[in-house]
C-alpha cells in the first residue's frame, strides 16, 4: 500500500473584537523581519494591521533601506522615510532600520545573526514573521536562515513573496477583512519610489489576498510557511 501524506493547515480567523482572538490572546509581542523596506508590508501587512489593532506590540526591522533600488532622482533617504510612513499606516510604531547593502547579506551573515540573537534576548517576541525558507533572493535566504537559528524556541512564520519563491508550503492562513486589506494597499502605496514594480500594484495585492482567502473559505487571507509553532497556556 502506498504511503499517503495528509497535510494540515492552521487558519487564524479574525474575531469581531480582541476578545477570543487567538492572535491577540497568544501574541503580545510580534517581530517582523523585512530584509528590505517593503518586504514585510507585502508579505504580512494586513496581519500586522490586525495585530497592532488588537494591542500587540509589533516591532518591524528592515535590514536594508535599499538605496541601490532607488530610481534616478530620488534622494538617498527616500526608502527610510517611505518605510516609516508605510509602517505608520499599519499601526506599527516600533521601527528599526539597518543599512546593509542589497544583495550582500550572505557576506554579513554573522553580523545579522548577532542582531537577531540580541532581539531574541531583549525583545522576546511571541511570534516572528520572516521570509519563507523557500524564498530564492539571497538576502531573504540569509535572514530566513539566521532567523531560524536566533529564534529556535519561538513561533516562526515565513511569509510568501510569490515573485521570489518556489516550492512554498501553505501551512498557515491568517484571515482579515476589507479594512485590513485596504490598509495594506495604502501602506505599500507609500513606497512611491517603488511604484513601478508589478507586485506593488493595488489590484495584484487585492487579488492575491482574495486567492488565499478563497482557498480557506474566507474573504481574504495571508499565507505562511510554519517553521515552528509554540502554543503556551494562557496567562492572566
Amino acid at each position: 500500500m502506498p504511503w499517503r501524506y495528509a497535510r494540515s493547515r492552521t487558519v487564524y480567523r479574525q474575531a469581531n473584537d480582541s476578545k477570543g482572538d487567538v492572535l491577540a490572546d497568544s501574541w503580545k509581542r510580534a517581530l517582523v523581519l523585512s530584509p528590505h523596506t517593503d518586504d514585510g508590508e507585502l508579505g504580512c501587512g494586513a496581519t500586522l494591521v490586525r495585530l497592532a489593532a488588537a494591542g500587540c506590540h509589533v516591532r518591524y526591522i528592515a535590514f536594508s533601506i535599499a538605496n541601490r533600488s532607488l530610481p534616478e532622482g530620488f534622494p538617498p533617504d527616500t526608502l527610510a522615510r517611505e518605510a516609516r510612513e508605510a509602517t505608520a499606516v499599519l499601526g506599527v510604531k516600533d521601527v528599526v532600520l539597518h543599512d546593509f547593502d542589497v544583495r550582500t547579506f550572505p557576506q554579513h551573515r554573522q553580523e545579522i545573526l548577532e542582531l537577531l540573537v540580541k532581539e531574541s534576548k531583549e525583545f522576546k517576541p511571541d511570534v516572528v514573521f520572516q521570509p519563507s525558507p523557500s524564498d530564492m533572493h539571497q538576502d531573504h535566504q540569509t535572514v530566513a536562515r539566521e532567523g531560524l537559528r536566533a529564534f529556535k524556541r519561538t513561533t516562526m512564520l515565513g511569509y510568501l513573496l510569490p515573485w521570489n519563491t518556489s516550492g512554498f508550503s501553505d501551512d498557515c492562513y491568517i484571515t482579515f477583512g476589507e479594512s485590513e486589506l485596504e490598509k495594506k494597499v495604502e501602506a505599500v502605496g507609500k513606497y512611491r519610489s517603488q511604484a513601478h514594480r508589478s507586485y506593488a500594484d493595488p489590484d495584484y495585492i487585492r487579488s492575491l489576498a482574495k486567492v488565499h482567502g478563497v482557498t480557506v473559505g474566507r474573504p481574504y487571507a495571508e499565507v505562511f510557511k510554519v517553521a515552528r509553532l509554540v502554543l503556551d497556556p494562557p496567562t492572566d
